[in-house]
Parts: C-alpha cells; sequence; structure tokens
C-alpha cells in the first residue's frame, strides 16, 4: 500500500512540473524560437572553416640497417610515453616558429600588407593545429584547420616536413657528439696504454724474468699447467659421467632396467632385444584375446617372451658391470693427473716466488687498458659508420591535400544544439517564473493558503449566462457551485450570500450573477443585489437602468419593493446599486443593510450580493457581515496570495462566516488538470442534454 502510494505521489510530482511548462508554454516557445534563431543566424555568419590532415609514421631514432647487429629485429620494445612526448614536441615552439618562417605566415595572415607579430602567429598556429595518435598504430595525424583549404594543406605539410627534419637533425647532432667524445677518450686511454707498456719493460729487464710469446707474455710453468689442468678437466668430466649413469643403473630394479633401457643405452643387441619383445607381446595379446592362455600357440610366445626377457637381463647386468669398471678406471685416472697438477703447482709457486707477481700485475694492468682502447676505438668506427648509414624516423605516409568542403561552421548541429539549449533555456526561464509567482495556481493551493475549502472551478473566457443561453457548457461549473454550497459545513444554498474578491477583475460579478442564474433554473425565487456602488456592473449585464437601486432604497428614498426590478430570467428578480450620491457618508449603515437583508431573506428563496473588492474599500465587510455566509472569488494566477491572506483576515477579524472559495479564469488548455476536470464534466453535461433531447424526441 506504501509503495502504491509513493508511486502516486511520484506521479503526480511529475504532473505538477509538466502543468509548469504547459502553463507558460508561450514563454518556453519564444526563449528556444530566439535562441535557435540566434544560433542558426550566428552559424551562417561564421566562416567557412577547412581541415587538411597528413598522417606520418614515427619511430624512436635508429638507422634503417644496423651494420654491428647480430641480427636484424622486427620487434623492438613498446615505450607508452613516447608518442605522448612527440605530442608535445609537435606542438612545441621550435617547431611552430620554424613553419612560420617558412611559409612566412606573419605576412600571410597580416592584414593591409602588414606583418603579424611573431606570438600572434604562433599563437594562431597553435589554435588551428591539432595532433592525435590513429587508433590501434604508431601513426600520428596532423590536422590544420583554416579559412582557406589550400593555406591549411600547405601548413599540414609543412608542420610534418619541419618535425621530421629537426629528429633527423637531432640525430645527427647527437651522433657527432658522441663520436666526438669517444675521440677524446681514446687519445687519453692511448696515452695509458703506453704508460702500461713501458711499466710491463721495466719491470722484466728489473727481474730478469725469461717468458715466451708474443710481448713476453707467456710463461713455460703457465703452458704445462694449463695443459694439466684441460686433462684432469677432461678427466674428471668422464668420472662424473659414469658415476652419473651407474648410479642410474643401480637405483633401477630389473624390470624398470628393462622398461628404460632404450633410454639408457644405445647398445644394438638391447635395442634387437627390446624390439622383439615388443613384437612378441603384441601377438600374444592378439593370440590371447583370441585362444585364452592354455592355447599351444599362446605357450609358445610366452615361452620366447620369458626367454627374451632372461636375456635382455643378462645384457643389462654385463652393461652394468662394464660401466662399473669404466668408472674405476676414470676415477683413478683423475685422482692420478690431480696429484700431478698438485705437484706442478707448487713447484712452479716456489720456483718463481714474489720475483714473478709484479710483472704479472703489470702485465695484467696492460691488457686491461689495451682492452679499453681496443673497445673505444672500435666503437668510434662504429659510430661513425653509423653516422653514414640512411635513417628515417619519421615517414609521411599520407600528404595532405586541399579539403574543399567546410569542417565547420556546422549549421545542422548547432541549429540542433540551439534547440536543446533554448528549451533548456524556456524550461529554466518558465520554473523560475513560477517560482517568483505567488499567485493561486490549483485548488489545493487555496485550501492549503486560505483554509477554504474549493467550492467551484469556474473555467476561462466564461461571459454571463444570460448571452450565452441557458445550454451553455459553462453553467454546469455553477450548477456543481451552486450544490457545494449546500455540502458546506452548517450550510445551505438558501439563504444570504455575499460574493467577495480580495481584489478588483477577478470575476467576482460575473461569478454572482451565473450563480444567481443557474439558481433561478432550478426553480427558485433568487434576488441579485448589485451592492458594488462605486463600480456597479449587473445592470448591464441585465440590460436594465441603474437610476433607482440600492442607494435610494439605504436613503429611504423609495421602497425597496419599488427598486427591485423583474428581469428576462425566470424567478430571478434584481436590485440594482442605484447612483452613489456625492456625500456618500452613511449610505451603509450596518443596521439598515442588516434590516434590509433580513426582510428580503423572508421575500425570496436566495439573495446573492455583489459586492466591491475587499482591499481597500470597506463596503464589502460591513456587507458580508450581515449575510449568512461570504463566497470568496480568487482569480487563476493573477494577484499574490499575501493580498488574498490579509482580504480573507479582514472579514474574519469582523466575525464574517466564509463558507469557500471559487477558483475562477482557469485556463483549462493550459493545465492538464483542469483540462480532464472541464473535459469530464463538459462531456457529462452535453450526454446528459443529448439523452434528453433523445427522450423528448421518443
Amino acid at each position: 500500500m506504501s509503495n502504491e502510494s509513493e508511486q502516486q505521489s511520484s506521479t503526480l510530482h511529475f504532473l505538477d512540473y509538466w502543468r509548469v511548462i504547459r502553463s507558460r508554454k508561450e514563454i518556453v516557445l519564444a526563449v528556444a524560437f530566439l535562441v535557435v534563431l540566434t544560433g542558426t543566424v550566428y552559424t551562417l555568419m561564421l566562416p567557412n572553416i577547412y581541415a587538411s590532415s597528413v598522417r606520418i609514421s614515427v619511430s624512436e631514432d635508429a638507422p634503417e640497417i644496423n651494420p654491428f647487429a647480430m641480427q636484424q629485429s622486427y620487434y623492438t620494445s613498446y615505450n607508452p610515453y613516447f608518442l605522448r612526448t612527440q605530442f608535445e614536441i609537435l606542438t612545441s615552439k621550435p617547431i611552430l616558429y620554424e613553419v612560420v618562417n617558412r611559409l612566412d605566415l606573419q605576412q600571410e595572415w597580416g592584414k593591409g600588407g602588414e606583418k603579424l607579430p611573431r606570438e600572434v602567429a604562433l599563437k594562431i598556429l597553435q589554435n588551428s593545429v591539432d595532433v592525435f595518435q590513429q587508433r590501434d598504430t604508431s601513426l600520428i595525424v596532423i590536422s590544420v584547420k583554416q579559412d582557406n583549404p589550400e593555406v591549411a594543406a600547405d601548413i599540414a605539410n609543412e608542420l610534418a616536413e619541419v618535425y621530421r627534419d629537426s629528429r633527423l637533425d637531432l640525430a645527427i647532432k647527437n651522433a657527432r657528439g658522441a663520436i666526438d667524445k669517444i675521440d677524446e677518450a681514446l687519445k687519453e686511454q692511448l696515452t695509458r696504454v703506453e704508460i702500461a707498456e713501458e711499466k710491463v719493460q721495466t719491470i722484466r729487464a728489473e727481474q730478469d724474468i725469461a717468458v715466451i710469446g708474443s710481448e713476453g707474455s707467456v710463461d713455460v710453468s703457465d703452458i704445462r699447467i694449463q695443459q694439466l689442468e684441460g686433462d684432469r678437466l677432461m678427466a674428471q668430466k668422464e668420472m662424473v659421467e659414469k658415476e652419473g649413469l651407474l648410479q642410474i643403473l643401480e637405483d633401477l630394479d630389473d624390470k624398470d632396467l628393462i622398461e628404460q633401457a632404450s633410454y639408457i643405452t644405445f647398445d644394438q643387441i638391447v635395442m634387437n632385444t627390446i624390439q622383439q619383445l615388443q613384437d612378441i607381446e603384441v601377438q600374444l595379446s592378439s593370440l590371447d584375446a583370441d585362444y585364452g592362455e592354455n592355447h599351444p600357440e599362446v605357450r609358445r610366445y610366452a615361452l620366447q617372451k620369458q626367454t627374451l626377457e632372461d636375456t635382455l637381463k643378462q645384457r643389462l647386468q654385463a652393461l652394468r658391470n662394464g660401466l662399473q669398471t669404466e668408472y674405476m678406471i676414470a676415477k683413478n685416472n683423475f685422482e692420478s693427473l690431480d696429484k700431478v697438477l698438485a705437484t706442478v703447482r707448487y713447484d712452479s709457486i716456489e720456483s718463481q716466488g714474489t720475483k714473478y707477481r709484479p710483472f704479472r700485475n703489470a702485465q695484467n694492468d696492460l691488457e686491461t687498458e689495451r682492452f679499453i682502447y681496443n673497445q673505444l676505438k672500435a666503437k668510434h668506427r662504429q659510430e661513425i659508420i653509423t653516422l653514414q648509414v640512411p635513417r628515417n624516423p619519421v615517414e609521411i605516409i599520407d600528404v595532405a591535400e586541399p579539403n574543399r568542403r567546410p569542417v565547420s561552421p556546422n549549421l545542422f548541429m548547432n541549429v540542433l544544439l540551439s534547440i536543446f539549449v533554448g528549451l533548456g533555456a524556456g524550461v529554466g526561464l518558465a520554473y523560475f517564473i513560477e517560482y517568483l509567482d505567488t499567485s493561486i495556481k490549483t485548488a489545493d493551493d487555496v485550501e492549503r493558503i486560505l483554509g477554504l475549502p474549493v467550492l467551484g472551478l469556474i473555467p476561462q473566457k466564461v461571459r454571463p449566462l444570460i448571452e450565452e443561453g441557458p445550454d451553455s457548457e459553462h453553467a454546469e461549473a455553477y450548477r456543481v457551485l451552486r450544490t457545494n454550497l449546500a455540502f458546506t459545513e452548517g450550510g445551505s444554498h438558501r439563504g444570504a450570500f455575499s460574493v467577495l474578491s480580495g481584489g478588483a477583475g477577478e470575476g467576482k460579478s460575473t461569478t454572482c450573477f451565473n450563480l444567481a442564474f443557474v439558481s433561478a433554473q432550478q426553480g427558485e425565487k433568487v434576488l441579485l443585489i448589485d451592492a458594488d456602488l462605486r463600480r456597479p456592473v449587473q445592470h448591464t449585464i441585465l440590460g436594465v437602468s441603474n437610476r433607482f437601486g440600492l442607494t435610494n432604497v439605504l436613503l429611504r428614498d423609495v421602497p425597496v419593493e419599488e427598486a427591485i426590478k423583474a428581469t428576462s430570467v425566470p424567478n430571478l428578480h434584481f436590485l440594482p446599486s442605484g447612483r452613489l450620491p456625492r456625500t456618500s457618508l452613511g449610505v451603509l449603515d450596518p443596521k439598515r443593510i442588516g434590516e434590509l437583508i433580513s426582510s428580503l431573506k423572508s421575500k425570496y428563496d436566495v439573495v446573492l450580493i455583489d459586492t466591491p473588492p475587499l482591499v481597500g474599500i470597506s463596503d464589502s465587510s460591513i456587507i458580508a457581515k450581515e449575510t449568512d455566509g461570504a463566497i470568496i472569488v480568487v482569480q487563476y494566477r493573477k494577484y499574490p496570495r499575501d493580498m488574498l491572506i490579509k482580504a480573507k483576515g479582514m472579514i474574519e477579524a469582523l466575525g464574517v462566516n466564509v463558507v469557500g472559495a471559487v477558483l475562477n479564469n482557469i485556463n483549462v488548455m493550459r493545465d492538464d488538470y483542469y483540462y480532464y476536470y472541464h473535459s469530464y464534466y463538459s462531456d457529462y453535461y452535453h450526454s446528459s442534454q443529448s439523452d434528453v433531447s433523445m427522450d423528448d424526441d421518443a
């Protein structure tokens, strides 16, 4: 149940917003029209902008062919910041300044033959250039927008060329700088090599060291130790291999040894025996399935299998024993070489002592310096050759061409955007005006603010029913008013009622007359009194004279019976206001008015009194106090609610019984709620009339 109520309140809340838009649709449409018109005119006045794009392929600096690479690699490491860095370089000031200079854009964009300042030309160029990456590629698109398609294409192409040239110049500059640095280091290293050579020769001469080989760098003892070391390593390798294989064979039982024999040894007899076993197992499996295990042929194959397995075991055992022997031989050989090597090393150290160590250290230093020198020399030569190899870090894929179709302004998009903006602005203005509007808008406002029941809802453009005729569709609204008047708290539609309004022009007089009209139609004897002495209108509606009336009765010039006039409407009598005398003081005496109303109530079923507005005039309060009840007419969306609250407070302070309010002049075509309300009663009324006419015809 709560969910249904919440949903209903949400729906009503939405309808309230929609009613605001409907009620102020002229403002919304006017604002939308002005915005669309402004946007369209502005778009048509804008110059055409043309765009041209050039596509370039960008890669990191490297020669097209690297002569020193071991293998040409087609896959380079991905650098996620490389392309973003190139975007910034492409739009940097040095690149753009070079484009400005090459194309003489200062003169091109100048007016009257005068050159633009360099900074201004740069700013214009920056605003016209857009650089972005083509999706899922390493291609960069340079787009330039200008009011001239040829200029846009020239700038795009020139920007790509300037960027390419700058990348090449930067690569060459860096390479030449590296070559110069290497050349300086090469000269310093050559000096260090010469110093190391002199040191080696000096120590050799002083210590009288005998060596052989080029540069006297090889000692005889070292050669012998190196040979023994090599033999020892070979023997150790062979021993370890034999030991490992032997360990594998010893860890396997007979069954595992047979299964893995083909992976351990390549002995031909073993391989043939394993193949025969596999063939016999295939035959044996087939025969066993066909004849059973007791068949002679099956037994013969089983016997052959057993014989081959025994033979294989014997062969593998023989291999195991042979491997054991080979391992022992390899172990003895290794131990012998190890002892000899230890002896030779001891003798070499004892013979050389501290005499050879300084020479060896100096010789090692010389080798290190020579190695560094050779590396620098090779790198120096490599950089020189690499510099001569062509490189192309930037390749122009698509050259920009003049595009004769403008990309801006987009009339369709601008008009569409103007429509949305205009509607949004119009709706916003409507809500803002609605927020500032403090008038009465709904029946709920009347009940909430004035605290009065709503007796009737009167649509817009209602005329007196005597002009529209008794069959007018508007008459039903007044019939509802008459019925609701009878159902007010302690109320009745019979008696004397004053019809009031807070301000002028709220439809009080028309409401009073039409209520009297429908009451007379219902067979009641009705008296309509025009008590608006300053601006009487009831006599004009009925088309009678206003020479004598209420003022004459109150001044006791004529009796009331002579002032009351019969009308063309059956059961309806009329007491005009009469002409207000120059000295009106004392005309509306409460005692006289009370006596008059009491006497008239005894003669008529309903007495309706049209009074002047409440605010600014005290006549209405005096008259209303003497009646059975007062009906306040409130015009839809006219006066601020504060004025109505003040008017209600004035009459309540005098003790006037206010029976209810009438919401008048409702624009049913702009408010959904009142539209459906009015349509319902209108349809019902017409259907009732048609039913009556059909009954009459019958």
